[in-house]
């Protein structure tokens, strides 16, 4: 039985920061010490010296796209979970829409078994709905899914769910968890046929947010939460970016008592309009980065609860890809490497506490998702832990970033925290730079 002790760290868990030693027995916390260790243990262990270190649970990413299959030119399960455990994310749960799209049991079982060849870190997939589709979402294993993708507002495809029957049955009907992307497609046409009858169809970045406006975004998420309310669906309400949209959720519930929650992602929390003149096409995302307005709006809301999750909605494309006019240029960038210390880098600045991100990116997605023995540094729980320096300047550079893509939007950038090390089920998968090309991580199991 092979042992770890993590000796002397600063465990940031469960709203507490405190100096405690942590032991690893196999894949599993097996004790938490908060006093002394006893002394035939560290004989008995390897032991790792954490003094002065962040030892804090995996990260948990409800919302990443690793291309896989089918768009592998710009990322994959394997290069992408490797980016993943080196920014201290030790679970993700992949989005459908890939080529073929997880819209079948077929599509689903094809993306476990990749999982289980290449992950590095712990897997999982959610499904994809569609106009057509009710009769394989009622065959769907409830402990092996995270839950529902619906695509409200434009996507490629069939996956564009817009027959209102359609929903009305999979809200009544599926009995899981619905994750949206919500954008109103008539306002978003409304909007590019006003802009380019204006001023031609190539439209620069700064058209994006206009296109893709606070009302798209507002008007659908707001219909969706009145259909969750009448059906009593659960509802989750991914990449939330509008003041507007903070008005759908309840701040005051416990989250265990909540139908509706909401997720936010680390760049509507970093960047805003103003950093179109800068980035550019770099940080086109649907939904779009909108005002400083939003973004203060969104970080009030993680610290007075009406948002849950912080995730990435990792979406890798080649920098080719990002060329052209806002209609044009791709939508999406890599973020699963920075996401931990970007958020700590604005925890730092005050916009919240360093245990407010735990929370809302370890312990909320374990609780809202019902995912078994993860999310925590629980005795029992799977050792998915990271080890986090909180003094140890380093610059993003295309010679640590490990996306398949090349590049990031925090190229350039100086953080103040660095990840020293991962653990995925009690391996070492990340150390001083380096990734563990041989570990892999298991299938997340949903406590339904």
């Amino acid at each position: 039985m092979k042992k770890i002790l993590i000796k002397e760290a600063t465990l940031i868990n469960e709203g507490r920061t405190y100096v405690a030693s942590v032991l690893i027995e196999n894949d599993k916390i097996a004790a938490i010490y908060e006093g002394a260790v006893p002394s035939q243990l560290e004989a008995d262990a390897e032991v790792i010296d954490a003094r002065g270190q962040w030892l804090m649970p995996g990260v948990i990413d409800d919302q990443v796209h690793f291309r896989d299959p089918g768009l592998t030119h710009k990322g994959d399960i394997a290069t992408e979970s490797r980016a993943a455990v080196a920014g201290g994310v030790t679970t993700f749960m992949d989005m459908p829409n890939t080529n073929p799209q997880t819209t079948t049991l077929e599509a689903l079982d094809a993306k476990f078994k990749r999982g289980a060849e290449a992950s590095v870190a712990n897997y999982s997939f959610f499904f994809g709905g569609t106009n057509d589709n009710m009769n394989e979402i009622k065959k769907l294993d409830r402990s092996r899914v995270p839950g529902l993708k619906l695509f409200l507002g434009s996507s490629t495809g069939n996956m564009l769910v817009n027959n209102s029957h359609t929903l009305e049955d999979i809200f009544t009907e599926s009995g899981m968890l619905i994750a949206i992307h919500a954008e109103k497609e008539e306002v978003i046409k409304r909007n590019i046929a006003h802009y380019t009858g204006l001023y031609g169809e190539d439209l620069d970045i700064s058209y994006h947010a206009k296109i893709r406006s606070n009302e798209a975004c507002y008007t659908c998420s707001a219909e969706a939460a009145a259909l969750a309310d009448r059906t009593g669906a659960r509802l989750h309400i991914l990449h939330l970016s509008t003041a507007e949209e903070l008005s759908l959720l309840d701040g005051k519930k416990p989250l265990k008592d909540k139908k509706i929650t909401g997720e936010v992602c680390v760049h509507h929390l970093w960047f805003t309009d103003q950093d179109y003149a800068t980035y550019g096409n770099r940080i086109k995302w649907n939904p779009a980065i909108k005002s400083v307005a939003d973004r203060d709006a969104l970080i009030a809301a993680i610290n007075d609860n009406r948002l849950d999750i912080v995730a990435t909605d990792h979406a890798p494309h080649l920098l080719s890809e990002k060329e052209g006019s806002c209609l044009k240029a791709a939508s999406g960038g890599p973020l699963i490497q920075h996401s931990l210390v970007a958020m700590l880098e604005l925890a730092q600045k005050g916009n919240f506490t360093v245990e407010k991100v735990v929370e809302k990116m370890a312990h909320h997605p374990a609780e809202l998702f019902r995912i078994d023995k993860r999310g925590y540094i629980r005795t029992g729980y799977y050792a998915d832990l990271v080890l986090v320096d909180p003094a140890s300047t380093w610059t993003v550079s295309k010679a640590n970033i490990l996306y398949k893509c090349g590049w990031a939007p925090f190229e350039g950038f100086n953080f103040s925290h660095r990840i020293d090390k991962t653990f995925v089920n009690g391996k070492l998968a990340y150390s001083n730079g380096k990734v563990d090309e041989t570990v892999r991580g298991m299938e997340v199991v949903y406590c339904q």
